[in-house]
C-alpha cells in the first residue's frame, strides 16, 4: 500500500503514479522541516507551498489540509524509523553492537532524506490519527528497550532503567536537527563520535565507570 498517499485524510481523490508520490515525498520533507522549526501552530500552507515555488491550490490538490499534511508526514517519518530498525535489528551481534548499528544508521538516513518528524507531538491531529500513531511508536520504542534488554543479559551493557534509557536515546535523536544547526561541516560520522563520547561510555559493561559501578554493588 502506498501510506503516502493515502495518509492524506482526505475524501477526494488524489493523483497516483511515480511522479506523483515523488511530489508528495518532496511536499512532506519541507512541510516537516518547516514544523520542525516553526512548530506546527506557526507553519502554514502558504509558508510550505512558497518553500516548494507551487501555488496555495497546488499544494491544497495534495493535501486539503495543515492536518491531513502533518499526519502524512507523521506516518512518513515513522516509516522510515521501522525501516533503520528493521535493518540494524536484524544483523548479528549483542544487544550494544545492534543498538549502535541503529544509531548510525539513522544518523545516515537522516543525512541523506532530512529529519523525521517528532512523533510525540502531535496533539493537533485527530483522536484516530493519535491513536494510530501512538500505537505504532509503541511497537517500535518497544522494540528498542528489548535490543537493550538484550544488552544487559548477555552482558554487553550493564544494568540500566530500560525505558528511561530508550526515552532519552529518542529525545536526543529527535532533537539532533535542532541542537546541531550552527555546526559546520557536520556529518554522520561525527555525531555518531559524539553519542559514542556522551552514550555508549555509560551503557557499555566494559567501559571504566560501568566497572566501578559494578565493583560497588558487589561491595554493598
Amino acid at each position: 500500500m502506498d501510506t503516502i498517499s493515502t495518509a492524506t485524510g482526505a475524501g477526494r481523490s488524489q493523483a497516483t503514479g511515480p511522479k506523483s508520490t515523488a511530489r508528495r515525498i518532496e511536499i512532506i520533507r519541507t512541510a516537516i522541516g518547516i514544523i520542525n522549526a516553526r512548530s506546527y501552530e506557526l507553519a502554514t500552507m502558504r509558508e510550505i507551498a512558497a518553500a516548494l515555488d507551487l501555488r496555495d491550490a497546488a499544494l491544497y490538490y495534495y493535501y486539503p489540509s495543515k492536518q491531513a499534511l502533518a499526519y502524512a508526514a507523521h506516518v512518513y517519518s515513522l516509516e522510515r524509523f521501522e525501516r533503520t530498525l528493521e535493518l540494524s535489528f536484524a544483523s548479528p551481534g549483542t544487544g550494544l553492537e545492534r543498538l549502535r548499528h541503529w544509531l548510525l544508521n539513522f544518523l545516515v538516513e537522516s543525512d541523506e532524506n532530512g529529519p523525521q518528524l517528532y512523533f510525540g507531538e502531535h496533539s493537533y491531529l485527530d483522536e484516530s490519527q493519535r491513536c494510530f500513531i501512538d500505537e505504532w511508536a509503541g511497537r517500535l520504542t518497544g522494540r528498542i528497550a528489548a535490543v537493550v534488554q538484550d544488552g544487559i543479559e548477555d552482558g554487553s551493557m550493564r544494568q540500566c532503567e530500560v525505558q528511561l534509557v530508550v526515552q532519552l536515546l529518542l529525545g536526543m535523536l529527535i532533537w539532533l536537527a535542532k541542537w546541531t544547526l550552527s555546526v559546520d561541516d557536520l556529518t554522520p560520522a561525527r555525531l555518531m563520535q559524539a553519542i559514542e563520547d556522551l552514550t555508549f561510555a555509560g551503557l557499555d559493561a566494559r567501559s571504566p565507570s560501568a566497572l566501578t559501578a559494578t565493583a560497588k554493588r558487589a561491595s554493598d
